[in-house]
């Protein structure tokens, strides 16, 4: 049986969140009221997972994460309200080494919390099946032992490279989730503004794709944003479909451009990876390289699978470097992955593959404005 620690300021949200837990079969072995109280109570019994507040007395998540990928890597689950600042927080507890989160909201939150449906025992379960050693590195190091002994400067943003004024024929499109705040920023760090444009499914609440992208943005050479309705699919540019809306591609003469609209879960996702490849099969066909990365559940394996049938290059990410093998293993059982890639290989597989002559084509296809 799963095993969990509780760790938040208010005593009522402790209780129940125990109480939800332990309705959906799994064991909470203790709560504490701060980050500090929690690392000596754990001491005696450590659980599987860990479900986190962000903002508590004396030490808030985001340190307490770091604290533990550095010491004592454990899943952990955040469970913040959904304000600008808990956004932002909740992004930086996520790239600290935080596998997944549960919004909590600002009033009716001790009927949110007690729903089964809140995706609470999911995401808790789910976590208990992370592969902490897929993290990028760095995540777990400890921080006195990266730069301190040099004297090195902590490492400075990278102001970000603005888009080149063109369209191109290459799309490529991600479907990712579970461990993916961690992971994309390795592979996105691996490319520049001559990749072909990227439309994104990244697995989110509304609201909190926005602080993601930003955050993004302000430390990659490329340009990211929380997709609109008609943007433009640009060399350098990185589309990351809203939190609560589907994201499609759609053909505009000779430009690419995405679609925002609603509509109901698929595969209990909005946006979902599958709505997203599926357009892009429809729209770009053999001009497109779709990937499926680290996540929960099948989101994006019947879209891929469509993408592969309609002449695109197709990948997943491999087993060993995935914090979750759910998606892409999904992905690889129906039949939609033509390679398999480890994280670190992501962004050269996409440089490479960008440049593959099409079918019948003895060159690669050319950027056109």
């Amino acid at each position: 049986m799963t095993t969990a620690f509780v760790v938040d300021d208010s005593a009522v949200v402790r209780q129940v969140l125990t109480e939800t837990l332990t309705a959906g079969g799994i064991r909470v072995i203790g709560s504490a009221a701060d980050p500090l109280f929690a690392w000596q109570k754990m001491q005696s019994a450590w659980p599987d997972v860990i479900v986190l507040d962000v903002e508590m007395p004396r030490m808030d998540g985001i340190s307490f994460v770091r604290k533990l990928m550095a010491e004592r890597p454990t899943p952990v689950v955040m469970c913040s309200t959904l304000t600008e600042r808990g956004c932002e927080t909740t992004m930086q507890a996520l790239a600290a080494g935080a596998v997944a989160f549960v919004t909590k909201p600002k009033s009716g939150l001790k009927d949110f919390l007690a729903d089964r449906g809140n995706g609470l025992v999911d995401a808790v379960r789910g976590a208990a099946r992370a592969n902490l050693r897929a993290l990028p590195a760095h995540l777990r190091v400890p921080a006195t032992s990266a730069g301190a002994a040099t004297g090195a400067a902590p490492p400075t943003a990278i102001a970000p490279a603005r888009a080149l004024a063109e369209t191109t024929d290459r799309v490529v499109a991600i479907g990712i989730s579970t461990g993916g705040v961690q992971s994309i920023e390795v592979v996105l760090r691996g490319l520049d503004r001559t990749c072909p444009g990227i439309v994104m499914v990244q697995h989110m609440p509304a609201g909190f794709t926005a602080s993601f992208a930003q955050r993004l943005n302000n430390t990659l050479p490329l340009e990211v944003m929380e997709a609109k309705d008609g943007d433009r699919v640009l060399n350098g540019r990185v589309l990351i479909a809203p939190g609560g809306r589907h994201m499609q591609l759609k053909r505009s003469g000779a430009q690419y451009v995405v679609e925002i609209k609603d509509g109901p879960l698929i595969n209990h996702h909005r946006p979902s990876a599958d709505v997203l490849m599926r357009s892009v099969a429809h729209c770009a066909g053999r001009n497109a390289i779709g990937l499926v990365m680290t996540g929960m559940g099948d989101d994006g394996a019947r879209g891929l699978k469509e993408m592969r049938d309609a002449g695109a290059i197709t990948g997943a990410q491999d087993e060993a470097s995935c914090v979750v093998y759910g998606m892409p293993a999904e992905a690889v059982k129906h039949g939609g992955v033509r390679d398999v890639v480890g994280l670190g290989e992501i962004a050269g597989w996409i440089r490479r593959t960008a440049v593959e002559p099409l079918p019948g084509m003895s060159s690669p296809p050319r950027a056109r404005a």
